[in-house]
């Protein structure tokens, strides 16, 4: 992709962007907020590369409830697969929207299409057209997604799993993601106290995900200890991850910006927890 140049994965979870506690109800609000933020970010730079996935929060994770996808097929009704993604899609065109309007190029890519898995794992992938979106200037957007599954016929390809194959693809290419952001609804992971751990690395990743919890409302994938087990796998591509708190205006921002907020940070070592 020429120069290197930085490169960011954003998750907005989906207990950020939709109230988890009840089916199909997205937070428009929050989205225009957020979307303002990046966009007022790549505006200082347009050369900036930014990856963007977002959950599918109370529109797929209910209805893949409802239909036990969380298990795949197996020997279901294929119209729960398919209505469970269709769910999916609303709140992603929802995202999109915003994305627009805030004057950013979202360029939708789904999981559908560009991943096979085999017992929940993902088996072959091609992201090669959301690399060669990276490269045309746009902003590619992904979302938890319905995806096909040899051995379960569909499953659940979380956003987190996305994230993770979409980074092992990248370094594949040699295209290096500097920094990971994940938003929910929380200060970072909490110990047992309620307090913020500030910093999570291999001297205390058991005791911290002892202390994850899953989030609020249905989720199918894993909550926030699925989110710590991804974080962790992305730092052995070199990648750190900050998970922060995307109800506070400007905390995005300022994130992206490089400066300091309040957070989790996921490192490989054990150093200063210091931005």
């Amino acid at each position: 992709m020429g120069e290197s140049r930085e490169l960011v994965l954003v998750k907005l979870g989906g207990s950020l962007i939709t109230n988890k506690k009840v089916e199909g109800e997205a937070r428009p609000a929050t989205i225009e907020r957020l979307a303002a933020e990046i966009a007022a970010w790549r505006a200082q730079d347009p050369g900036r590369l930014l990856v963007l996935g977002h959950g599918s929060g109370s529109f797929g994770h209910a209805a893949a409830a409802r239909y036990g996808l969380g298990d795949g097929l197996r020997g279901g009704d294929p119209l729960g697969a398919a209505i469970t993604q269709d769910q999916a899609a609303r709140l992603h065109r929802l995202v999109i929207e915003k994305l627009l309007a805030a004057g950013l190029p979202a360029f939708s890519w789904a999981a559908s299409t560009g991943l096979l898995c085999h017992a929940g794992r993902s088996r072959r992938s091609f992201f090669g057209s959301l690399l060669q979106a990276l490269e045309a200037g746009l902003l590619p957007v992904f979302f938890g997604d319905v995806v096909t599954d040899e051995a379960l016929g569909a499953g659940i390809a979380s956003t987190e799993a996305i994230s993770l194959a979409f980074a092992r693809a990248a370094a594949r290419k040699n295209l290096e993601i500097t920094r990971a952001l994940w938003l929910g609804e929380t200060e970072g992971i909490y110990d047992a106290a309620g307090a913020t751990i500030a910093q999570i690395d291999g001297r205390n990743l058991e005791s911290a995900r002892r202390a994850a919890s899953g989030s609020a409302g249905v989720d199918v994938t894993g909550g926030m200890d699925l989110r710590l087990r991804t974080a962790w796998e992305l730092t052995r591509l070199g990648v750190e991850s900050l998970i922060l708190d995307g109800n506070v205006p400007g905390r995005l921002g300022a994130a992206l910006a490089g400066l300091e907020v309040p957070g989790t940070r996921i490192v490989r070592a054990a150093k200063s927890s210091r931005a």
